[in-house]
């Protein structure tokens, strides 16, 4: 099969592949159209940046074109459900849908956390053909109803190995128990680990196993080299390597959050622009600083590894590690994010005393050596006191709780990203979910007794505490709390009515 039309794909998805220049199939793709048009689970294994969203949108869209008769969405439900570990990556795989789907009638909505779930719910109200979402936003349309999978068809684990890690396995257990067992499931990454491929099968029946290169291969065209550099001396070092005008558009990789800003703030010092982009960071900031990114206008996108796994922009020149991750498979898709399509692209990492740990995993993940390079020339070493006072930063992020947009702490170790690759609090079951308003209640049981506990009399010998304007103790009866309220409510109509019995006004 050595192009498209070999496949047997209906004629509205030749016509958009045609208008979008595509002709031959990637080797990933070439492997998994077949068995996936003809309805059987697949596990595809590819290095990141060669086709896997054509692999399984293709043979979907094609799929459902063919049904005679025409299958119809359910109210408040989907027929394709894909699901994706971050926004940036739902929102790709959402617009290639409807690339390759531009022909054919068919609709697709994309949902994750971080916005108003108000308008996400009305485009569900009458049900789409395809929906891609994250699991904790997911699950969240689920819970207020707004949200069915009975009518699910298709299952789209993207970045399977991420899915089914520790931080997303049990909503995606949750998710599964409320798909029908008849369905077919396409489940594609660029690594998958024995332990993680043992999940994967639980989930697949039969599967067709398809795999273009051995797992945590690096992109053959990326041209990888390692800098030793303490830490102190990072930040200057970035800034001269940033200062060659071959550098077109640069992506950079930090493992905090907090590092990531402090890269940025360096940067504007030196005279650099960039943007920032991580879990902290609103969902109108992660658009603006991609789309600036995207259209050429900022040349350097420092990110956490968040952006490894969704950033598709072409052109991007270079990858720069200014921390190593701690995780070696982070590493492969750090750098898959350049020499994307065929083109040709550089990895430069930095690499401290403590970091050679982890770039020895790196190494032994992929079976190959990172060549060592040597300083640039015109590196000027930060003074003694600026490399001082760059490593004391450096420690208080690591020190600094990973917080959420909320200010909740995220969970791992300070300075350690956290396990679910860093995906926001709206992306995970249980975050950022609306409460539910709330009507009239009644007393507690537990609350009048505390309000009985706080009016009881002081006992014989403890001096009563003034308040806190200094003036004298108010006097409570055994039938006061604190504040002067009766303990028990105040009496109407000959029934006792409880403090928390009226509703809010």
């Amino acid at each position: 099969m050595t192009q498209f039309s070999d496949f047997g794909l209906a004629a509205p998805l030749l016509q958009a592949l045609a208008q979008a220049g595509y002709v031959t199939p990637t080797p990933i793709q070439a492997q998994a159209l077949r068995p996936a048009m003809e309805g059987r689970d697949l596990c595809g294994i590819a290095q990141t940046g060669t086709g896997k969203t054509a692999s399984f949108a293709l043979p979907i869209l094609h799929r459902l074109a063919s049904q005679t008769p025409a299958g119809r969405a359910p109210r408040r439900g989907c027929r394709v459900l894909v699901l994706s570990p971050t926004r940036e990556l739902a929102s790709q795989i959402a617009e290639s849908f409807r690339d390759y789907g531009r022909y054919l009638p068919f609709t697709t909505t994309v949902v994750f956390g971080g916005v108003t779930i108000g308008r996400q719910e009305r485009a569900l109200a009458n049900g789409v053909d395809v929906l891609v979402a994250t699991p904790g936003r997911l699950l969240d349309l689920i819970d207020r109803r707004s949200l069915t999978l009975e009518g699910v068809e298709y299952l789209v684990l993207d970045e399977a190995d991420q899915m089914l890690d520790l931080g997303f396995i049990h909503a995606l257990k949750r998710i599964v128990t409320l798909l029908p067992k008849q369905r077919q499931s396409l489940f594609f990454s660029a690594t998958m680990p024995k332990n993680i491929a043992g999940l994967a099968d639980q989930y697949l029946k039969n599967p067709v196993q398809v795999a273009v290169t051995p797992v945590a291969t690096t992109a053959e065209r990326v041209d990888q080299s390692v800098i030793h550099v303490s830490t102190g001396a990072k930040q200057a070092l970035l800034a001269t390597i940033l200062r060659d005008d071959a550098i077109d558009r640069v992506l950079v990789f930090t493992r905090t959050k907090h590092g990531a800003d402090r890269v940025v703030r360096g940067l504007e010092k030196d005279g650099i622009g960039s943007a920032a982009i991580h879990g902290n960071k609103s969902q109108p900031q992660r658009e603006r600083a991609l789309a600036a990114f995207r259209a050429g206008t900022c040349r350097v996108l420092v990110a956490t590894d968040i952006a490894a796994r969704g950033i598709d922009v072409e052109g991007v020149s270079h990858v720069v590690n200014f921390d190593l991750p701690n995780v070696p498979e982070a590493y492969v898709h750090r750098i898959g994010r350049t020499a994307r399509a065929g083109a040709a692209g550089l990895a430069i990492s930095f690499c401290n005393d403590e970091e050679r740990a982890y770039l020895r995993d790196i190494e032994r993940l992929t079976r190959q050596k990172v060549p060592v390079a040597p300083l640039p020339e015109g590196f000027v070493p930060p003074s003694r006191q600026e490399a001082a006072e760059a490593i004391a930063e450096a420690q208080r992020d690591q020190r600094r709780p990973q917080q959420g947009r909320g200010g909740r702490p995220q969970g791992g170790r300070p300075g350690q990203a956290p396990r679910n690759g860093g995906a926001p609090r709206g992306e995970r079951h249980g975050a950022g979910r609306p409460q539910e308003p709330r009507g009239p209640r009644e007393a507690r049981p537990a609350q009048e007794g505390r309000a009985q506990h706080e009016g009881r009399p002081q006992q014989a010998g403890r001096p009563q505490q003034p308040n806190r304007q200094g003036q004298a103790p108010r006097e409570g009866g055994p039938g006061q709390t604190r504040n002067g309220r009766p303990a028990g409510g105040r009496q109407q109509d000959g029934r006792t009515i409880g403090w928390l019995d009226r509703a809010p006004r």
